[in-house]
């Protein structure tokens, strides 16, 4: 109760803060109110308080007020997150947000407890544990879906089209994030499943493809970023410029003329040209949107599958004394055609949609990649 009474002190607070008309002096009046009513709050309140509990919630109410992706973490919390973007973490293996106060599944990965057990991309979260999810932050819904390896939580979830909601019992494990797969299919076509964008991804793609060219046995191309719930915007940039011999990749646009900025592809595609195919699902989101739509836009590809996820915003991570830190939105990347994929998505050329409730990708029920595939046999 006390963490829901902070959030609305917080978001009062905020409101004035923001006020297009205030002057300093207002500003620093309503700072020293908010500190008043958490001393009242302190003194007066029926139970007693955990203050440090509190003061996070109040800071989370504050950065989830501005949009679903800023969020507080802590210590604890940020230390695994730099584990996850290098590679390796323990959990569940799916990449969460918040819609409306509600815990949203971006995407789960590839090969992991999450995936495995059949959770998908746009299923809602209502409870871990029989604790109901609704009304706690995104960090502390993280923090339930978070236990020692081989430990099991159930989540409950609601997903579109079914009547009820799914229970789903799943065995918390160290997450191995292998983001670059390939493979050449039908003895012409060079498959390369990409998971995430990790600091390793171009890198790992770029050996992939001119190994495909030295032997010279790809006609063609398939980049499948089903699922991939996005990552590091370097890479984005890095696997989209492969792919291009110039024009622009993606823009930013902020309050801060220091975050806006353009980048632009370098001479010398290194499929040199070949047909290729972008396969795209509601699990694709932010990285993976910037490349489907930068080669979308250069008619470069040709995008194949569902409409993407709509997120179109940069998050930077900004550390804090206490060795947490920030996620904070800063800018707004948008495509070559200068349309912004906030809230839309890419949208594929050709639209096919998931056509089994036994739908899994890379198996003999992907009728996705089993399209891709004729339409480049021919």
């Amino acid at each position: 109760m006390i963490k829901k009474n902070l959030k609305i002190i917080i978001f009062i607070y905020l409101f004035f803060v923001q006020a297009v008309n205030s002057s300093e002096n207002e500003i620093y009046n309503k700072i020293d109110l908010f500190g008043e009513v958490l001393e009242k709050i302190n003194k007066e309140y029926v139970d007693e308080i955990n203050q440090s509990e509190g003061m996070d919630s109040a800071i989370n109410g504050l950065l989830q007020s501005l949009d679903p992706y800023s969020a507080y973490m802590s210590p604890e919390i940020f230390n695994e997150m730099q584990t996850e973007t290098s590679g390796e973490f323990g959990g569940l293996g799916i990449e969460v947000g918040m819609e409306s106060g509600v815990v949203k599944v971006i995407s789960p990965i590839d090969d992991t407890p999450a995936s495995k057990a059949g959770i998908k991309a746009g299923d809602y979260i209502v409870k871990i544990d029989n604790i109901q999810v609704q009304g706690k932050s995104l960090t502390e819904a993280v923090d339930l879906m978070r236990g020692s390896v081989g430990s099991e939580i159930e989540l409950t979830v609601r997903r579109r089209g079914e009547k009820k909601a799914l229970t789903f019992k799943i065995v918390r494990e160290i997450i191995q994030i292998k983001s670059v797969k390939t493979e050449l299919l039908e003895k012409s076509i060079g498959y390369i499943r990409l998971t995430s964008f990790n600091e390793n991804s171009g890198k790992q793609i770029k050996k992939e493809i001119q190994k495909f060219e030295k032997n010279n046995n790809a006609k063609s191309y398939i980049l499948d970023l089903r699922n991939n719930p996005g990552g590091l915007l370097s890479q984005a940039i890095k696997i989209s410029d492969f792919f291009l011999d110039n024009g622009e990749i993606v823009s930013t646009k902020s309050r801060k003329k220091s975050e806006n900025k353009k980048w632009f592809a370098n001479k010398g595609d290194l499929t040199n040209g070949k047909t290729l195919v972008v396969l795209i699902n509601y699990g694709s989101a932010s990285a993976s949107e910037i490349v489907a739509g930068a080669l979308k836009n250069h008619k470069r590809a040709i995008l194949l599958g569902e409409n993407s996820y709509g997120k179109g915003s940069v998050q930077s991570i900004i550390p804090l004394k206490n060795n947490g830190a920030i996620r904070l939105t800063v800018a707004k990347y948008y495509l070559p055609s200068g349309e912004s994929i906030s809230e839309v998505g890419v949208s594929p050329d050709i639209e096919i949609s998931e056509e089994s409730d036994n739908f899994k990708i890379k198996t003999e029920t992907d009728n996705q990649l089993n399209y891709a595939i004729k339409l480049l046999k021919g």
